[in-house]
This record gives C-alpha cells, sequence and structure tokens, in this order.
C-alpha cells in the first residue's frame, strides 16, 4: 500500500487474515490477492459460490421528492421504467457524451434511489443534476456491499433468509433478514454466474461474511474478479472505458434511452451514434500466461487497438483480453501483439466469451 486510505471496509480484518495487503482501490483497502489460489477462487464461483467484499463502490441515498427527476438528468436510462424493487445498470455521461462512470440505480421506493458506483465522477455529477431541487443527497460508507456469486447462491442465502429469494428477478431487490441480520438483497453482479450482492451495515457484515464462510462460500480476491468478469465481457470504468468512450463504443448503447426527457449529454452522445472510432472486442492471446496490459494491437504493421484488460483463465486455458480496436475488424480477426519485446498473436473471439446468451445470470 503505497498511498494513505481514505476509506475503510469493516471486512478489513477478514482480508488481512487471508493474506490480503489491503491495496487502494477508490481510496479503500481491496483484497486484490488472498494466500489462496485465485484459480480456485475462480472455480468456487463457477461451480459453487464465492463472495467478493465490493464495499470500494460508493453507495449513496438519494431521497425526496425530486429524486427520480435528478436520476434522470444524471443518467442514461429512463428511470420513470425503475419501479420500486428494481433496479438499472446504466450510464453516466459527460456533457460531450463521454463516459464519466457507470453505475446501478435501484429504487427503494418512498422518494428513496440509491445509486451505486466506482471511480468516476458520479459524485459531483449528482451534486451538479441536484442543484436547486428538493432532494438530499447521503454518501455512506457505513453500507457495506457483500457480493455473493455462482449457481449454488441461491441455495445457500435462501436458507437463511426470511424472503424468497426464487421470486426474486435479475436486477430486482428486497429488504431481507439474513442470518436473522437486516439487510438489503439484490440480484445483481459482476461474475457472468446468478448471484446476490448484499448490503449490510457495518456492524453486521463481518458476522454475514463469517456465517457465509462457515457455509462454504469462498472468499474470492479482485484477481479472481477480474478473470470472471472478462471472460463474462464486463467492463472495468478506467480500463474498458473512460470519458474518451461512448457508450455505443464499448458495447454500452443498450443503457441509453434515446427517447427520454433531456440529459446530461444527450445531444453528443445521440449525435455519435455511427461515428464510432473504437469497438470493444474479447481477444484469445496466443501465450501460456497472461499479457501485461497496455499493449499496441497491430494489423500488418499498422496500429489498430490497445488491450486493455488482460487475464488468464485456467478453466479456459486461454490468455484473454478485452481490448479497444478500430470499429472495422471482424471476429476470427488476427492481430499482432506488440509491447515489452512481446511479439505474440491475438484472435479476436466472439463477445463475450463465456455464457454469450446470459443463460447464466437470467436464469
Amino acid at each position: 500500500m503505497t498511498e494513505e486510505l481514505s476509506r475503510t471496509s469493516a471486512l478489513a480484518s477478514r482480508h488481512t487474515a487471508l493474506g490480503s495487503g489491503l491495496e487502494d482501490w477508490n481510496g479503500m483497502g481491496t483484497a486484490w490477492t488472498y494466500n489462496s489460489d485465485p484459480n480456485d477462487e475462480h472455480d468456487a464461483v463457477r461451480e459453487r459460490a464465492g463472495m467478493f467484499d465490493m464495499s470500494p463502490l460508493k453507495k449513496v441515498f438519494v431521497r425526496g421528492p425530486e429524486a427520480q427527476a435528478v436520476l434522470d438528468h444524471l443518467t442514461t436510462r429512463d428511470l420513470t421504467k425503475v419501479g420500486p424493487g428494481k433496479a438499472a445498470y446504466l450510464c453516466v455521461l459527460t456533457d460531450g457524451g463521454g463516459i464519466a462512470d457507470d453505475a446501478i440505480v435501484s429504487n427503494n421506493g418512498g422518494n428513496e434511489w440509491m445509486i451505486v458506483h466506482g471511480s468516476g465522477d458520479t459524485m459531483a455529477l449528482l451534486k451538479a443534476s441536484a442543484a436547486g431541487r428538493d432532494v438530499q443527497i447521503d454518501f455512506t460508507d457505513d453500507l457495506h456491499d457483500l457480493s455473493v456469486q455462482g449457481p449454488a447462491s441461491l441455495e445457500i442465502l435462501n436458507a437463511h433468509t426470511d424472503i424468497d429469494l426464487v421470486e426474486l428477478d435479475y436486477f430486482e431487490h428486497a429488504l431481507a433478514m439474513l442470518f436473522g441480520y437486516p439487510c438489503r438483497i439484490s440480484r445483481t453482479g459482476y461474475s457472468g454466474e446468478r448471484g446476490y450482492e448484499i448490503f449490510a451495515d457495518g456492524a453486521v457484515i463481518t458476522d454475514i461474511w463469517d456465517k457465509l464462510a462457515q457455509q462454504g462460500v469462498m472468499p474470492c480476491s479482485f484477481t479472481a474478479l477480474d478473470k470472471v468478469r472478462i471472460e463474462a465481457g464486463l467492463l472495468f470504468y478506467g480500463y474498458d472505458m473512460t470519458e474518451e468512450n461512448t457508450p455505443w463504443e464499448v458495447g454500452l448503447g443498450f443503457t441509453v434511452s434515446t427517447n427520454k426527457a433531456d440529459y446530461r449529454g444527450k445531444a453528443a452522445v445521440s449525435a455519435a451514434k455511427g461515428a464510432e472510432k473504437i469497438n470493444n472486442v474479447c481477444l484469445e492471446i496466443d501465450h501460456t500466461n497472461m499479457v501485461v496490459g497496455g499493449e499496441t494491437l497491430l494489423l500488418d504493421g499498422k496500429s489498430v487497438g490497445v488491450i486493455n484488460s488482460p487475464c488468464y483463465s485456467r478453466r479456459m486455458e486461454k490468455s484473454l483480453a478485452l481490448a479497444h480496436v478500430v470499429p472495422e475488424l471482424a471476429v476470427g480477426t488476427t492481430l499482432s501483439v506488440a509491447g515489452e519485446g512481446q511479439n505474440k498473436k491475438a484472435k479476436i473471439a466472439n463477445y463475450p466469451i463465456y455464457d454469450p446468451a446470459k443463460l447464466r445470470t437470467h436464469k
């Protein structure tokens, strides 16, 4: 850890006990590695259940009569279609139509909404959208986010809740008691598997973690998280998308409700459709390990792209990466990877490479 952290997870002691050095992400000590093998953690998520401390994501409540209107101005989705108990994944745009952040917005009912975002400019832009409006904005780090992901997550959680999670559809959420503790359970995640995010206060989250571990849910590091999310084609803000990219360029056009009332960046993002400069793709790389990231991609000696998020998947026995390439390159195109003395080949693969029909998250 090279800099002072401004935020602390109540689960920090659990991470250090497992070997984490609490590396920084988004100002919070984060478990990038444990003493366990991240490949085994990857297996746990795909085969049974693993859990990630996603508390470095920022949780912000927006409350009041104009809460929905403020969030509608901030984000790309038409929130009039997101009723109580529902949530939506969306983008926050700059005035120029670039991606300032991505986030999940949840309608908690009673003029209360929650927006969960990463390391982008959501908070500053939210305050700008809220200026002069009848809303209250409350950022809280006491609310923690524990993500339980994998095919057994439903069975494990349902045995210890007071609600029937079978009834909770994808991107729905509800208040519940879990192991006797109050929380909100959301059927969302970042793994390409069926999973749930548990939002609970710091006073109870460590006991929830311990009880899940006793049920055989494996603690998983962010190194394992990279493996599952890259396989599933899920983007990480700051790597796979930045303010330089529009939603159309990185496969997030589905988050843009072009017919909704005005929102920040609407005119610019609408004008940018059809003028994409890059395309987000998945690569299979001829390598026995992960590449470093940042390598230039060449076609016939000409630069045509860059690698953003690499990983090695032991399960697939493939070196994978998410990359930006010029739009005209088709699936199956072979490229050269240039960087740090490397001269490897990479092929543009179908996207996402894991469960392209998304049957595992939606079933």
